[in-house]
């Protein structure tokens, strides 16, 4: 039987690995073996992170509402209590975009959450 060479996939892998390490610091972009072990850690993390970015956007769209609707007189919670009880179903992305682009527009729903908002006795 035939030997098999295994030089160019071997190497194809290599490159690979080291095309994925580019722009890393010291040894970590230009020796295989630490290479290897730095994008593999470097995907756990985008992983993770793909998850992470979800729940950091979400805050800060809470954040920027929360701001916004403090201007006009109410509170984040409040307001979202308000928005449900009034029947508006937008979500926080599109609200903290409106409150930035068109503070008049968001200005409108915020007084008609204020309006579904039971009076304080």
């Amino acid at each position: 039987m035939a030997r098999v060479k295994r030089g160019v996939t071997s190497h194809a892998k290599h490159k690979k690995t080291l095309k994925a390490a580019k722009g890393f610091y010291g040894r970590r972009k230009n020796t295989i073996r630490t290479a290897k072990a730095a994008v593999d850690k470097s995907m756990q993390y985008a992983t993770r992170d793909r998850k992470a970015k979800k729940r950091v956007f979400r805050s800060l769209w809470i954040q920027r509402l929360n701001a916004a609707v403090r201007e006009l007189g109410l509170t984040y919670s409040r307001f979202i209590s308000g928005l449900a009880l009034a029947g508006i179903e937008i979500d926080r992305k599109v609200l903290s975009e409106l409150a930035i682009a068109e503070p008049a527009a968001f200005a409108a729903i915020v007084e008609k959450a204020k309006a579904a908002l039971p009076k304080a006795a």
